[in-house]
């Protein structure tokens, strides 16, 4: 089989899916893009480790991760392999003591556990012809690669007050284990220490 490697390129919420997420994968050498829609959870985990949030306790990926570390295992990669009936299928590639494990996984929870591992993302290329696109132009990649930001929230008028109130709701959602809304937080306060 041959695969293609990818990269993430953002996430973002999908009304067409009633409210789940779409993680947008690029492949690393090309232009073309794959969109896969995840559920809540598995894209809170994915924004937390890219966002480098660190959550009070071990989520199930972290804890997933933890439990092949001690074991003396590695994840080699992650593929998605197939597409069947508009859902799509992952393996994660495990050494284990100079061997080679294949587990059947959701490409969410993959995904998940390669951004925890450092593993490459790959997809094959028969999925890609199926399923990937090639954007118009090069003005749809910011649209693409929004993550889960929605800054509706009101915010006082300096730029300091405005940083000091997100960071405190920041660590009020981080004590609450809000995770999604830390990870939304955390993406305003980029975008305003950003914008100067």
């Amino acid at each position: 089989m041959h695969k293609i490697q990818c990269e993430i390129l953002g996430l973002s919420t999908s009304p067409a899916a009633g409210g789940a997420y779409a993680i947008l994968l690029k492949e690393v050498n090309g232009i073309r893009r794959l969109p896969i829609i995840i559920g809540a959870f598995e894209a809170q985990a994915i924004a937390l480790e890219i966002e480098g949030i660190k959550p009070p306790r071990p989520l199930t990926h972290d804890l997933l991760k933890q439990l092949i570390d001690n074991l003396g295992a590695t994840v080699l990669e992650i593929i998605v392999d197939e597409l069947r009936e508009n859902t799509f299928y992952a393996k994660i590639i495990l050494e284990v003591s100079g061997l080679t494990n294949e587990i059947d996984a959701r490409p969410s929870d993959a995904i998940a556990l390669a951004v925890r591992a450092d593993a490459p993302i790959y997809i094959s290329d028969q999925v890609m012809e199926t399923a990937a696109f090639v954007p118009s132009d090069e003005g749809e990649t910011d649209k693409e690669s929004a993550t889960l930001s929605n800054p509706a929230e009101h915010k006082p008028l300096s730029k300091e007050s405005q940083l000091a109130a997100l960071q405190d709701k920041l660590r009020e959602a981080l004590d609450r284990e809000e995770y999604e809304r830390a990870a939304k937080l955390r993406d305003d306060i980029k975008r305003l220490t950003s914008s100067n």
